[in-house]
């Protein structure tokens, strides 16, 4: 119904339109009463230069105004006559011209991208199909043939190693709890999820009642992974007997939210991704993914986000872009990300999450000069916001731990350049 009431206030604005344009009069003159109201004013003009000329008395002079001008009249009434006529006319074919193509087009249209017939769909239908869809979707295996071939991951040689022998530990001792653990996790590492999950899908049947929320999930992801992204219904039972256990786990809560948005239902992601990103650190492995996505999400679900919120470091884009790089160009991209962080922070300020970011980023460069100039220009930023210098704080000693630099901040005030260019 909303689609009707729209097309026919379209119709009638250009109708409108249209008649606008017809009723505007006509500067140019008809051609046969134009032709003729000239003549006779140019004969009145004669009548005046014989007079002066003395060749025409003012008697016969008088005559003849009188007729010239009675003839300008009837002249003039012809041409009115025939303005009008060519004005009603022109208008009326053009509003019927632009009735019919707007509506043939406006018909047209609708017939080759809508659903003619098809009633609105409440929302409560709307839910129904999606769950319908959700309960019909294509399982694990289907996935899985259906997912593109991933690249495999260049490992060095004594990781290669370790997973051969892994595998044949297994073989001869297929109820090593220990081994299978491993050999998914490693199996993971090299790109083979497919491997990956079969070892922890073998774990989980050895264990039983034993296994953990983080087995059930590591084993979620184990088949997100392998079918390319895809939440099937076996990674969805994962996900709830792990969540079930850990249910403040963030990988779990991720893929959780990733399951909803894949399955239409923006609504329920929503809310998971907001809760799970406010009370996350800002160097967890899912923090980046979630800002990449949530704005979206966010607009499928008619709601408005503080746009701090939707701000982070690279993107999938980002990493997509470094998988064909060499291990140098991919240090040199990484550089670059966490520069444009850097610079950001400097020119436009950013939240405490962001500060944190940007140490945690330079430490696993290595970076430590860089990474206690920042925790002091934070420092100074954040100084009347306790929780956020704690935060900081704790970003800095894991960032000097990885770097191997000092583990405590030094006392602030360093003359150092700032955020934007921290240097070495």
């Amino acid at each position: 119904m909303v689609f009707w009431i729209a097309a026919g206030l379209i119709c009638l604005v250009v109708v409108a339109l249209v008649l606008l344009a017809a009723r505007r009069p006509d500067t140019g003159e008809g051609p046969k009463a134009a032709y003729d109201l000239q003549i006779y004013r140019d004969q009145l003009k004669e009548v005046e230069r014989d007079v002066a000329r003395g060749t025409l008395t003012e008697e016969d002079a008088a005559r003849a105004r009188t007729e010239v001008s009675r003839r300008i009249l009837d002249a003039d009434r012809a041409l009115q006559g025939e303005q009008a006529q060519s004005s009603a006319g022109k208008g009326t074919a053009l509003v019927v011209l632009g009735l019919v193509a707007t509506i043939g087009i406006s018909v047209w249209t609708y017939w080759q991208i809508g659903a003619p017939g098809y009633p609105d769909l409440p929302l409560d239908g709307r839910i129904s199909m999606i769950e319908e869809a959700r309960e019909n979707r294509p399982d694990q295996a289907t996935a899985e043939e259906q997912a593109p071939d991933r690249p495999q991951r260049e490992a060095d040689p004594e990781r290669l190693a370790m997973v051969e022998q892994l595998r044949t530990v297994i073989e001869q001792r297929p109820d090593d709890a220990r081994g299978l653990e491993l050999l998914a996790a490693n199996e993971a590492m090299l790109g083979n999820f497919r491997a990956a999950r079969n070892a922890q899908g073998r774990l989980l049947n050895l264990l039983q009642d034993e296994a953990t929320g983080r087995h059930w999930i590591d084993y979620a992801e184990m088949l997100i992974f392998a079918a390319g992204g895809y939440v099937s219904p076996e990674a969805e039972d994962a996900l709830v007997r792990g969540l079930a256990l850990e249910p403040s786990d963030g990988t779990g809560r991720y893929f959780a939210g990733q399951m909803y948005a894949q399955q239409g239902r923006p609504d329920l992601a929503l809310p998971i991704w907001v809760n799970l990103l406010r009370e996350s650190r800002p160097e967890a492995p899912w923090v980046n993914a979630i800002q990449a996505q949530l704005g979206e999400v966010a607009f499928a679900a008619g709601v408005e986000l503080d746009p701090a919120m939707l701000q982070g470091g690279p993107g999938p884009s980002d990493f997509a872009a470094m998988e064909g790089l060499d291990a140098e160009g991919q240090q040199a991209m990484i550089e670059t990300m966490v520069e444009g962080l850097a610079n950001r922070l400097a020119t436009e300020g950013g939240t405490p999450q962001d500060w944190a970011q940007l140490i945690t980023a330079y430490g696993v460069l290595g970076r430590s000069n860089a990474a206690q100039i920042v925790h002091d220009d934070a420092q100074a930023t954040f100084a009347e916001f306790p929780e956020a210098l704690e935060m900081i704080d704790e970003a800095f000693r894991a960032a000097m731990a990885r770097a191997g630099g000092a583990s405590e901040p030094r006392a602030g005030g360093a003359s150092e350049p700032r955020a934007g260019g921290a240097s070495e």
